[in-house]
């Protein structure tokens, strides 16, 4: 039997996880991030590369921050976290420059955009500065993936109404490894080009708020239901 101290970490991380990649969602939840989010998705390849890129940024950067919280004095602490975010933001940005030249060029200035991205900071500044190195990098993880995962629903529901296809060009901008994930999904499509530009990425972005909302709510409501019918002070 699981005793209730074992069973609270698992809780723990549960909540970490399930904040992260839903319920505080960067996007969906806190609705950071817009710019590089409607600006990269024109392809679910180009969401694909901005998430993992912003996920390794986000994930070391919480470590850091947990690592050297106690060193830090309060009346300094956010200008050494942005210090310690663009030097990785560098790293990142030198590395696809080095490694994936043809995403590197795709991402252009939204790279190093990655500095300024109030999700990396928040994450810093109301978790990482106040827990440990491994919860940390797991926050960091989630909250990276769960952008990661919105970036890439966002630019795959663009890409098909758009073109037909889905990760298109991901041999070519993420490395021949990934050609797998190339699908031409409808011939002979002509395309509806309102999806790749600007007011399809607003549209996009609007329907998936949405379905968030809905989803939330109907769980609000089959939880209430589940109380009212296991609460016996419930009046019938």
């Amino acid at each position: 039997m699981t005793t209730p101290t074992n069973r609270q970490p698992l809780i723990q991380w549960g909540r970490i996880a399930r904040d992260g990649l839903w319920s505080n969602n960067v996007i969906l939840g806190q609705l950071l991030a817009l710019c590089p989010t409607l600006a990269v998705t024109g392809t679910a390849t180009n969401g694909l590369g901005m998430g993992l890129a912003t996920t390794a940024v986000l994930t070391v950067s919480n470590m850091l921050v947990a690592a050297i919280r106690h060193l830090i004095a309060p009346e300094v602490r956010i200008p050494v976290y942005i210090v310690l975010i663009a030097t990785l933001v560098t790293l990142v940005d030198l590395g696809l420059n080095a490694y994936a030249h043809e995403l590197h060029k795709v991402l252009g200035l939204f790279i190093a955009l990655i500095v300024v991205n109030c999700a990396i900071l928040g994450r810093a500044e109301s978790f990482a500065s106040k827990n440990t190195v491994l919860a940390s990098a797991f926050d960091g993880l989630m909250m990276g993936l769960g952008f990661t995962l919105m970036l890439v629903v966002l630019g795959g529901m663009r890409e098909i109404i758009g073109s037909g296809t889905l990760f298109a060009g991901a041999s070519l901008l993420l490395g021949p490894a990934m050609g797998f994930l190339e699908l031409h999904l409808i011939p002979d499509y002509r395309g509806f080009l309102v999806s790749i530009l600007p007011p399809g990425g607003f549209l996009a972005l609007g329907l998936l708020l949405a379905g968030k909302r809905v989803i939330d709510a109907r769980i609000h409501a089959a939880q209430q239901r589940r109380t009212a019918t296991t609460d016996p002070t419930t009046p019938a």
